[in-house]
């Protein structure tokens, strides 16, 4: 066979009991959600900022980044609700290199999916507990999702997996909102197509279960850019690619139309310095039409400690760089935030 069936993996059920979340920090996980949902279903008009690493790859370094994140968010509390990015599952294009903390607990040593499953459950649990804050994930492996269930106050559904139906219909079973991207080629009506799978009630095999969904109503849109077929980055950011979103929304019976910016990936070309000047043209953008003022929720900013990317295993190693995408550093990510909140 062409499969190495390795060893039996805990159900999230077991993990659960493992590690559990106390009734106090599930009281507070659900003000944190509403908080997200408010933002989304436009009762409140505060402003989303989904930021952190491209990939969480150390437990120490991300949590002193959210730190940094929670002493900023108490002042501007008033106008933007900031969510820390915990990306622990990181979709490969090739399938090579690092897969995230799911995979590769330590990203020096070999594959321990067991460990990985371990050690992003007490990662999103310390950051919830110390700092009080809604926490994103990204759904790279549906199966996965119910080991962080009831930790998660929003969850992206990448641009290589949008188009895949059960991405689409495990996010119609969350109650948390869902970040449909757009996919790699850029298709709106993909991405809407989503939206739709992902708002309806379904019927479907779940981790084993016959199971039914109810929909997910805070299902959104998340841009991204996208790839031609050369291979090269062609943004949607721009003023006229949301006026065209908004429309789009107009001629669909979804609820609450809502999106997010993704301001690096191919609205960047992954030139990570850019995601400054991409958020400051939304907020414009904002500012000249209600109709953008009402759809777009929020951006997301990949941002860690220190600017850049590095190689894994690399000497000197640097605490808190990316070791995948390059991201804004903490002084740039701080003055982007406040300036979020004076315009946004």
């Amino acid at each position: 066979m062409s499969f190495e069936f390795k060893k039996k993996l805990p159900v999230p059920k077991e993990i659960k009991e493992l590690y559990p979340v106390s009734a106090g920090l599930a009281a507070r996980k659900k003000e944190l959600d509403q908080q997200v949902i408010d933002v989304i279903t436009g009762k409140s008009d505060k402003f989303l900022a989904i930021i952190g690493p491209c990939s969480a790859d150390n437990e120490d370094s991300v949590c002193e980044y959210i730190e940094r994140l929670a002493k900023v968010q108490e002042k501007i509390k008033d106008r933007v609700v900031i969510v820390p990015r915990i990306y622990t599952n990181k979709p490969r294009t090739t399938g090579e290199g690092y897969k995230g903390m799911l995979h590769q607990p330590d990203p020096e040593k070999a594959p321990d999916l067991l460990q990985g499953i371990i050690a992003i459950r007490k990662l999103h649990m310390h950051a919830l507990e110390t700092y009080g804050m809604p926490i994103a994930d990204e759904m790279l492996y549906p199966e996965n999702y119910w080991y962080l269930s009831d930790i998660l106050s929003y969850v992206a559904i990448g641009a290589r997996s949008v188009e895949d139906q059960q991405h689409r219909l495990v996010s119609s079973g969350f109650d948390v909102p869902a970040g449909m991207k757009n996919p790699t080629s850029g298709d709106f009506s993909v991405m809407l197509n989503s939206v739709v799978a992902a708002q309806g009630s379904h019927n479907f095999i779940y981790r084993g279960w016959d199971v039914n969904t109810e929909g997910n109503p805070y299902a959104h849109t998340i841009l991204r850019g996208s790839v031609n077929k050369y291979g090269r980055s062609r943004p949607n950011y721009h003023y006229e690619d949301i006026m065209k979103l908004f429309e789009m929304y107009s001629q669909r019976n979804l609820q609450y139309p809502a999106t997010i910016v993704d301001a690096n990936h191919s609205n960047s070309d992954k030139q990570f310095k850019e995601q400054i000047r991409i958020v400051k043209e939304v907020l414009h953008s904002r500012s000249l039409s209600p109709d953008i003022h009402r759809l777009v929720k929020g951006v997301m900013i990949e941002s860690y400690l220190v600017e850049g990317t590095q190689k894994i295993g690399c000497q000197p190693h640097v605490y808190g760089q990316s070791i995948t995408d390059p991201c804004l550093g903490w002084e740039d990510s701080e003055r982007l935030l406040y300036e979020i909140a004076e315009r946004c």
